[in-house]
């Protein structure tokens, strides 16, 4: 099984955030297999499906960003899910609006979400989808930014960027994140 998370956080009052990029993706991906991710496990909401012949997990964490990894951490426990098994998604202020990066290990990059996640599984070496939202402008509050509604302008290429980032999802499951990666980075 493959467990792959959406990092973001609950609400209707975060829901549309930039933030959110994770359960946006998770939401499409849930959409794709004829799926709604509502199961209440390991402070999560789940739905189990097969994508592209492989059996996943698709994940929302209900602990808020900062608290990510404990979810995460206990669905891998529950599971028996090794770290190169997951696939943690998340948004990223260092990128572009609408661009992807795929990897296969790394550093939090200063996202919360994956500071949680590296302290409580005790490594950084699992694959993760970052969904660029760098602001076009110069912000005061980078905070205020990211738990901010995208723009009319910016859900437009969001829309776009999340559709490439579920192909890049159904390439890494079908064909291998090498291959994830020649294509979408």
């Amino acid at each position: 099984m493959f467990l792959i998370v959406g990092l973001g956080n609950p609400g209707s009052k975060y829901e549309q955030t930039r933030h959110n990029c994770g359960f946006l993706l998770i939401d499409e991906l849930a959409r794709r297999a004829g799926r709604e991710v509502r199961t209440p496990e390991c402070q999560s909401l789940t739905t189990k499906t097969t994508l592209r012949g492989t059996e996943i997990l698709l994940v929302k964490p209900q602990t808020f960003m900062n608290l990510s990894g404990v979810a995460v951490a206990a669905l891998m426990k529950k599971y028996e899910i090794k770290a190169e098994n997951i696939l943690i998604i998340s948004d990223d202020v260092a990128l572009s609006l609408g661009t992807l990066r795929l990897r296969r290990e790394g550093s939090a990059g200063g996202q919360n979400g994956l500071k949680s996640i590296i302290k409580e599984i005790g490594t950084q070496q699992f694959p993760r989808l970052r969904i660029g939202i760098a602001p076009d402008h110069p912000v005061r509050n980078l905070s205020d930014f990211v738990l901010g509604e995208f723009s009319k302008r910016e859900r437009e290429v969001l829309s776009d960027t999340i559709d490439a980032a579920a192909d890049a999802v159904e390439v890494l499951l079908q064909d291998g994140i090498a291959e994830a990666m020649s294509k979408y980075n």
